[in-house]
């Protein structure tokens, strides 16, 4: 079971980011999930491992809540 406080941040966060990404809605969740994981933001050839549930339920949440 996702933390649902956490997942509410990290939508709060990837929307931000989204607004100043011209709406990259997908890569800015991405790109919160990975700086939560690994506690850095992702380089630009980054392919590290992220959790692929908590990225999912973000994605899905930040789309609802637009």
């Amino acid at each position: 079971m996702l933390d649902q406080q956490l997942v509410d941040s990290l939508v709060e966060k990837g929307l931000t980011l989204a607004s100043t990404a011209g709406g990259e809605l997908e890569r800015s969740c991405w790109m919160v999930v990975h700086e939560h994981h690994h506690g850095m933001k992702p380089t630009e050839y980054d392919i590290r491992e992220i959790d692929e549930d908590l990225y999912l339920a973000v994605l899905k949440a930040a789309k609802e809540s637009r």
